[in-house]
């Protein structure tokens, strides 16, 4: 597979255009659509087709629907609801269940990676990006919960992606618009933010997204997306993690600002020498082809491995063959928003009711 295939685009619009065309034709190895390629689940799942039929061989199609706030399929679909309600009741199972009925939608309309669950935990009030996407205040409810709709999506063939690695939970800066960093110590980050990832991998999960965080206890200076210490020697080598590595989008502003790796660009380089498997540049087709020429230039320089590059390339083809599904024509889209998956979905309210009314059971480990 060529660099591109290590490159994960967004599209401007709902429809194939010629600029995300001339993007597959160089090979990119994923799509992410957003809420701007959404209008209905039928032109969704046209568009997956689309996207599938040109491309001509495995592509990977992928989007961000946690539940709750962060939902890029909405109208025709189950409305799932926060993360921290899931995580209130609980209840293992009905995890399970609420990641089969993710799982189930976004494969009716040709998805094949969902951006969920969230492992980090949620252990700073003031967090603006995370909270309520987040299942709980403590390691091991967020753990449990998020294995459990994990190992849900995956049994019925949607990638999982566990994220944001190694935790961007007890942030107060969000990473879209600037460069968050923690100071914890070892001890502390394997108590709390590694310890749901831990999980996770040990579950099967078949990817993990790196945060735009800089953890000094880990590599000081050096955000988790751009830092081999983080991406190569702790999660593949010390973690064990043999599955695919996503970066979170390269254009948010704690990459795109930061003057020591070169914005975008050079961030892509640094991240797929750091061990990022799978870079992810949703917005700008421009910077997408800049960053593939500089990734190609630095493969063909020696300054990025080609046994990296070979390490990536394989990571990327298992998750294609296990899940990157061939486009459907006539696809069954009977099961979006049907009574079964309402009522999975209602249950997360119920829980959270029984949950109030018992003064014995702790609510999200409060």
């Amino acid at each position: 597979m060529p660099i591109p295939s290590l490159f994960c685009i967004g599209l401007p619009g709902p429809e194939l255009d010629d600029s995300t065309r001339r993007l597959l034709d160089r090979g990119v190895g994923g799509v992410i659509l957003f809420a701007r390629n959404v209008r209905s689940p039928e032109q969704v799942a046209r568009l997956c087709h689309d996207l599938k039929a040109y491309a001509g061989r495995p592509l990977l199609i992928t989007i961000d629907q946690e539940g709750g706030r962060v939902a890029r399929l909405r109208e025709g679909f189950t409305a799932i609801p926060a993360m921290r309600d899931l995580g209130a009741t609980g209840d293992g199972a009905l995890g399970r269940e609420v990641g089969r009925v993710l799982g189930r939608e976004l494969k009716a309309v040709g998805i094949d990676l969902n951006f969920a669950p969230v492992m980090d935990v949620d252990s700073n009030p003031a967090n603006p990006v995370i909270g309520t996407r987040s299942l709980a205040r403590d390691p091991e409810t967020v753990a449990r919960l998020g294995v459990a709709l994990a190992q849900g999506m995956q049994e019925v063939g949607v990638a999982a992606c566990a994220k944001h690695f190694p935790g961007h939970g007890d942030t107060d800066t969000d990473s879209h618009l600037a460069l968050p960093r923690l100071g914890h110590g070892m001890d502390r980050l394997k108590a709390v933010e590694l310890l749901p990832f831990r999980a996770a991998i040990a579950g099967g999960v078949a990817s993990i997204m790196s945060a735009h965080v800089v953890f000094e206890a880990l590599d000081s200076g050096v955000p988790g997306t751009l830092s081999k210490k983080v991406m190569t020697d702790l999660l593949a080598g010390e973690m064990g993690f043999g599955g695919l590595r996503i970066s979170d989008c390269m254009e948010m502003k704690a990459i795109a600002n930061g003057q020591g790796w070169c914005g975008v660009v050079g961030a892509s380089v640094k991240a797929l020498q750091a061990g990022v498997d799978l870079v992810l540049i949703s917005h700008g087709h421009d910077l997408a082809h800049a960053a593939m020429d500089a990734a190609e230039k630095a493969l063909n320089a020696g300054e990025l491995a080609h046994a990296r590059v070979a390490d990536a390339e394989a990571r990327l083809k298992v998750v294609l063959e296990c899940y990157a599904v061939k486009a459907q024509a006539a696809p069954d889209l009977s099961c979006l928003n049907g009574a079964a998956h309402r009522e999975v979905a209602a249950r997360i309210s119920v829980g959270n009711v029984n949950k109030e009314k018992d003064p014995t059971v702790a609510i999200g480990g409060m």
